[in-house]
């Protein structure tokens, strides 16, 4: 990765008929830098990739390569937009030769089929691939024109654990190459384990931007003991008593920064109170503790312990974050340690 330049906006702003999809966004990615963008649904990540790409209008700065998205190099762009539908009665195959003859030089398409897995299904209609293998090969006509920077929306929708990660290597070997990435996703861990920077998008803002360390350094509180179970509140009194602090929840209890040494005091607590609970779950925070914090919602498709006490509780922090600048691996969510009853 280099300082050079490759996507860049500067308060790019968009409505559609008086609903605000991007407001004032502002970000740069560099050469070779894979850039994951969350936020949830409705907070204007595809409005941002359409701005980016040239592919929709939006007010303000919008730049591939130094100049204006609508006026850059096609040949060097590689998007996977969220919703494709390719012609259902091509091969694989022919689908990805399609798209390489829309451009004066092009991969061969046996290659490109092979990278992503298709290799075996090169000739097996689109309608009959499973889904998992149709994304894969969405992603092979984003790839047959060897781009230089590659817009992909949702890229590993419907594909193995499997499929996945031989897809995030492949996206790591691109990077690596010099290759710029700007992914969205509803993948936790992808974010977390291929992206240098996380940008997070919520209401057609971007609130806060950084390394997945970073974020998680300011944003993503301290580390925390989840009380669960259908009369786990009872504990709420003899805990505060012990000298925790305690956030009542939908049956559980989140006590905050608590070190590894705290939980014997925690379970004692309880004991001597004699409350019932069902587990106790201690977690370090992660990515999705941020996502937790500055949008007030849990990350599709993921389970946090303990958001129901933090759901929508740091309104003051999602507000001072407005300042900053829309289918795991080791690299995923810290570890949680769990004792079940």
């Amino acid at each position: 990765m280099n300082d050079a330049t490759v996507v860049r906006a500067v308060d790019a702003r968009k409505a559609y008929d008086g609903t605000v999809a991007l407001d004032g966004v502002s970000l740069d990615v560099r050469e070779g830098e894979v850039f994951g963008l969350i936020g949830p649904n409705g907070a204007g990540k595809t409005t941002l990739v359409r701005a980016l790409t040239g592919t929709a209008s939006a007010e303000g700065t919008l730049e591939l390569f130094g100049m204006p998205a609508g006026d850059s190099d096609r040949s060097r762009v590689g998007l996977l937009p969220q919703e494709f539908a390719p012609p259902a009665r091509l091969t694989a195959r022919e689908l990805v030769a399609y798209y390489g003859g829309l451009y004066d030089e092009s991969r061969p398409v046996d290659d490109v089929l092979a990278d992503v897995g298709l290799a075996d299904d090169a000739d097996t209609w689109y309608e009959t691939l499973s889904g998992g293998q149709k994304r894969r090969a969405c992603v092979a006509t984003a790839l047959v024109n060897d781009p230089d920077v590659l817009f992909l929306d949702e890229p590993t929708t419907g594909i193995d654990p499997a499929g996945r990660r031989a897809l995030w290597d492949l996206l790591e070997s691109l990077a690596d190459g010099g290759v710029t990435v700007f992914l969205t996703s509803h993948s936790m861990d992808e974010v977390e384990r291929l992206s240098d920077r996380v940008g997070l998008l919520r209401g057609g803002e971007l609130v806060a931007v950084g390394t997945p360390a970073e974020l998680v350094a300011e944003h993503g509180g301290p580390a925390r003991l989840v009380v669960a179970g259908p009369d786990a509140t009872a504990g709420a009194a003899p805990l505060r008593e012990a000298g925790f602090a305690v956030e009542v929840g939908a049956d559980e209890l989140v006590l905050g920064d608590v070190a590894p040494a705290d939980l014997a005091d925690a379970v004692t607590a309880l004991a001597d109170a004699g409350v019932a609970y069902e587990s106790l779950t201690w977690t370090e925070p992660t990515l999705e503790d941020v996502y937790l914090r500055l949008t007030g919602e849990s990350f599709e498709g993921a389970f946090t312990p303990g958001a129901s006490a933090v759901e929508g509780a740091d309104a003051a922090g999602r507000a001072s974050g407005a300042g900053d600048s829309s289918d795991g691996d080791a690299t995923g969510p810290a570890a949680a340690t769990e004792v079940d009853r």
